[in-house]
């Protein structure tokens, strides 16, 4: 089975394209449609024709170009069952520990309701791929439009529990933002200070952040870390529940500028 490529882009003002390439059989993946032109760029640029569509959530900057891309390519768009409704073009849909394969791998569907209800990621174990859209960003996590925080530590939960070196790829390049709050949250994390620093040079320089792993999170990212005592005394929250730590970060960084 060959590995993936995968091409990773600009959209929009802050979303990242995402496409996933089987040069076997020459299938390929938009990862969510946040905007037609860049996707048709990206595909141009490989030579390669779109497939399918894995769509993640329902929010307008993810499935804006479904439909203009569906009629170009009659591609497949896959999203999540509890968002079924509201996916345009949607051919499969998909709720928690439901499988299916993509160009032979296998792919695993996590639920992960918190930023919208419904949300789904897509993971590829035998690739250690992680496509987590808006649930998981680099040092952050998705605001709460739809679910509590209860909910959406239970989702970051079930993501922390995917082997260490899984590739994750995220919806928005947030990264700059959240490094400067983590620190604020996180201060005597000398590993997180560290890559704060690298992504500030990084940023400067004009380059992205992506992907992460699941493991550099769990080190860094505060939203994975509310059992840290080092936060909790930070916090002085030292007694609470890891529930109620998550939502005081999460509160946190709402109020952040």
């Amino acid at each position: 089975m060959a590995l993936f490529e995968i091409d990773v882009f600009p959209c929009r003002s802050d979303n990242f394209g995402v496409l996933l390439h089987d040069p076997e059989t020459k299938l390929t993946a938009a990862i969510d449609a946040p905007e037609e032109a860049p996707i048709l760029d990206a595909l141009a640029r490989r030579g390669w024709k779109l497939t399918h569509i894995l769509t993640t959530h329902h929010h307008q900057d993810h499935v804006e170009a479904n439909l203009a891309l569906k009629e170009k390519f009659d591609c497949e768009i896959i999203g999540p069952i509890n968002e079924a409704v509201a996916i345009p073009g949607l051919d499969q849909a998909f709720g928690d520990n439901d499988r299916f394969e993509f160009a032979g791998h296998p792919v695993h569907v996590i639920e992960t309701p918190g930023h919208t209800a419904g949300h789904i990621c897509y993971y590829f174990p035998d690739d250690a791929l992680l496509f987590a859209a808006d649930t998981l960003f680099a040092l952050g996590c998705g605001r709460l439009f739809e679910r509590p925080a209860a909910d959406m530590w239970q989702s970051l939960q079930k993501l922390a529990e995917l082997p260490d070196e899984t590739k994750v790829y995220f919806g928005h390049e947030y990264t700059l933002s959240n490094a400067r709050f983590a620190v604020t949250v996180d201060p005597d994390n000398a590993a997180l200070a560290k890559r704060a620093g690298e992504i500030e040079t990084l940023r400067a320089d004009g380059k992205f952040n992506i992907p992460t792993t699941i493991g550099l999170e769990k080190a860094t990212n505060p939203f994975l870390r509310p059992s840290d005592a080092g936060i909790r005394a930070h916090l002085g929250m030292e007694a609470a529940s890891d529930a109620d730590v998550f939502a005081e970060i999460r509160k946190r960084k709402d109020n952040f500028r």
